[in-house]
């Protein structure tokens, strides 16, 4: 091989490594910082392990928001109406956090299978619910909570 050729292709194995490492890199970071979402069937289906950071959306059970007294430890459960999964959270919760209401809760799942949350969202006006759980809810029961009250004055309310 002629030094003329060696050099070429010692030049694009050198780009095609450094193509290659830039991109795995790349890869690396952007899966680390994807966070899926789960329903409570799912997360009882064993699709989540412990220590796996994920979103997990549903309603707020009627009854099960706890409150230690004294902190802001808070301990409620989340349920897509076949499963129920719990979840304690240590910060402030929204102001419109309350129960029968739709959240999207940020966390991993410890050892016990209490999700641990590092953030909650609550839905924002009675008419919205975060669209992942308005879809979990509808492939688990048909239709979901947020299309059995149609607003004031839909066709569909009778007024």
């Amino acid at each position: 091989m002629t030094p003329t050729r060696r050099r070429r292709l010692i030049l694009v194995l050198g780009i095609l490594a450094g193509v290659s490492i830039a991109g795995a890199l790349a890869l690396n970071a952007f899966r680390r910082d994807v966070t899926f979402f789960f329903d409570p069937t799912q997360v009882a289906q064993g699709q989540v392990k412990p220590g796996q950071a994920f979103r997990l959306g549903g309603m707020v059970k009627e009854g099960s928001f706890t409150r230690q007294p004294g902190s802001l430890e808070a301990h409620f459960v989340v349920t897509d109406f076949a499963h129920e999964v719990t979840v304690s959270y240590a910060q402030v919760l929204p102001d419109l956090f309350r129960e029968g209401a739709g959240v999207v809760a940020h966390g991993h799942l410890d050892r016990s299978g209490t999700f641990v949350a590092d953030e909650v969202l609550a839905k924002h006006d009675e008419k919205y619910m975060p669209p992942e759980v308005a879809r979990s809810l509808k492939r688990r029961h048909g239709e979901s909570r947020a299309d059995t009250n149609p607003p004031a004055g839909s066709p569909a309310s009778g007024s």
